[in-house]
């Protein structure tokens, strides 16, 4: 499978089916627009054609072809920001209404699997928290206790992880988690949604919004719709407000062979910082050679402001080599990207100031989940049932408690604007630039991103973000232009990939 989100692969790119989809090739109308055709979007409209209401689904790439294909695919009520902060956060009905939406993130999910008949590989399983070696036990304590007073009342102390070789000590054990295949089940979300006259359109980028009902795509066609959702990671309408209150984080992901059974079937964190989280994968080969592959993210960074991937994918071979001995070789590494809200969860509803456009962003790590809520809520709101997490989830808050946070994390951006235009390039030369790779050229008081490809061809474009003017930088990684400032992503064309920006890289010509 092809991908347009980054060079690496996934375990789930490399292991599923892109769904058959084609670009718009006129202009149409539906009840409800849906930009983006990951895990939030695609929940989206499956949920509503089930209403009734007529859905079109606008993808720039492939079916599952954002974050939704680079996930690890968890299907958790345990918070990535701890139960006990988000009880702080948002208060002892807040910590509620996160459990009962995450809990009922994963039951949908399998009632879809069931209802529909999606071969997905859909698994229940526990989930085990654990403290780093010489951690302390307060914070288990501590999210026990939230977690029963969030409703909680199954999770459970246990003496250790049931990992042979790696003694946890004492951990939380997290009952009924899951996982599954995410890419297998969008491509049976895809089968229902049309079933259900819905529409869904790939390679097909939408431009323009206008006032809140029309969509203007780059192929000149357009899409009406009464409501419209934005389901694209992070919004590509909003220039300001969601961004300032959100920050994406670079995530790294290894796959290492093991041997069939020799790790127990579990979801399994830690509270390092940044910190870990494993799952396991079974693989059967053509040739019969049946496998496990042991799946371990962590080493999170700010995007944009570190290009040293291959020493974060070291990292994390080395944490899963000291502690699962069995490991055989790596067989595959890839990268994402994380939105984390200020407050711990996704901001999920109308978009501020907007009546009839509704966003879904802020996965806070758990995307899986955030983003089955989001479909679950949204689809609420267009109808006009009423869902007891629409405040929880509203994209208008504002959490005081915050505010010290929400000062640091703007301060960094402002930072990287300040660097970004006074600071030197990375090579002197374009002649300093190596088949394959890119680097900032400064000429004259201008920056310019310059890609030499595999046949020594140079590409430049400028290396400001159209979003909000942000100096973007080199991910030897994936091959793509980062910005520090709120994340966008661009390939090594300038092409982009990942929002808030929605348009390319301009012409080196215009700096």
């Amino acid at each position: 499978m092809n991908s347009n989100s980054g060079q690496t692969t996934s375990i789930w790119m490399a292991t599923g089916q892109e769904p058959e989809s084609t670009p718009l090739s006129e202009n149409m109308h539906a009840d409800v627009c849906i930009v983006g055709a990951g895990i939030a979007g695609m929940t989206t409209a499956y949920l509503l054609s089930r209403t009734g209401r007529t859905v079109i689904v606008l993808d720039d790439g492939h079916i599952g072809g954002g974050m939704t294909e680079r996930t690890t695919a968890h299907l958790c009520n345990a918070i990535d920001d701890r139960y006990f902060e988000i009880e702080h956060l948002h208060g002892e009905k807040g910590a509620i209404l996160a459990a009962e939406s995450h809990t009922a993130a994963i039951d949908r999910i399998e009632a879809i699997v069931v209802e529909e008949g999606i071969d997905c590989e859909f698994e229940r399983l526990d989930g085990y928290l654990f403290v780093p070696p010489n951690g302390s036990k307060d914070v288990l304590e501590r999210e026990l206790n939230a977690a029963h007073r969030a409703g909680l009342t199954d999770i459970d102390r246990v003496g250790r992880a049931p990992i042979d070789d790696f003694d946890t000590g004492m951990c939380l054990c997290f009952p009924r988690q899951a996982q599954f295949h995410p890419m297998k089940y969008l491509e049976g979300l895809k089968y229902a949604i049309e079933r259900n006259g819905g529409r869904i359109f790939t390679g097909t980028h939408a431009g323009k919004i206008e006032d809140g009902a029309r969509i203007e795509t780059d192929s000149g066609f357009a899409v009406t719709a009464d409501a419209i959702v934005m389901a694209t990671n992070t919004p590509v309408n909003d220039i300001v407000t969601i961004h300032t209150k959100q920050y994406s984080y670079t995530t790294y992901v290894i796959a290492a062979r093991i041997p069939r059974g020799s790790v127990t079937r579990a979801l399994y964190w830690d509270t390092d910082d940044p910190y870990h989280y494993i799952r396991v994968q079974s693989v059967s080969a053509q040739d019969g050679d049946d496998y496990d592959l042991l799946i371990v993210g962590g080493e999170d960074h700010k995007s944009g402001q570190a290009d040293d991937g291959d020493q974060r994918y070291e990292n994390l071979e080395g944490w899963a080599r000291e502690r699962f001995p069995m490991i055989e070789n790596i067989e595959m590494r890839w990268s994402g990207q994380v939105m984390e809200p200020v407050d711990g969860l996704a901001f999920i509803g109308r978009n501020p100031g907007d009546q009839n456009v509704y966003i879904i962003t802020g996965d806070s790590g758990m995307g899986m989940t955030h983003g089955t809520i989001g479909g679950i809520l949204v689809t609420e709101l267009i109808v006009g049932d009423p869902c007891p997490w629409e405040s929880l989830y509203d994209p208008s808050r504002i959490t005081l408690r915050t505010s010290l946070q929400y000062a640091r994390e703007n301060i960094n951006v402002a930072v990287q604007y300040f660097e970004g235009y006074l600071s030197g390039g990375d090579v002197d030369s374009p002649e300093e630039i190596a088949p394959g790779e890119g680097a900032i050229v400064r000429r004259g008081i201008a920056k310019v991103a310059v890609y030499r490809d595999e046949e020594g061809t140079l590409h430049e474009r400028s290396a400001v973000c159209p979003h909000l003017g942000g100096i973007v930088s080199w991910n030897t990684s994936e091959k793509t232009w980062d910005c520090p400032c709120h994340g966008s992503q661009f390939d090594s064309y300038g092409r982009v990939i990942t929002g808030p920006a929605n348009s390319d890289l301009g012409s080196a010509k215009d700096e």
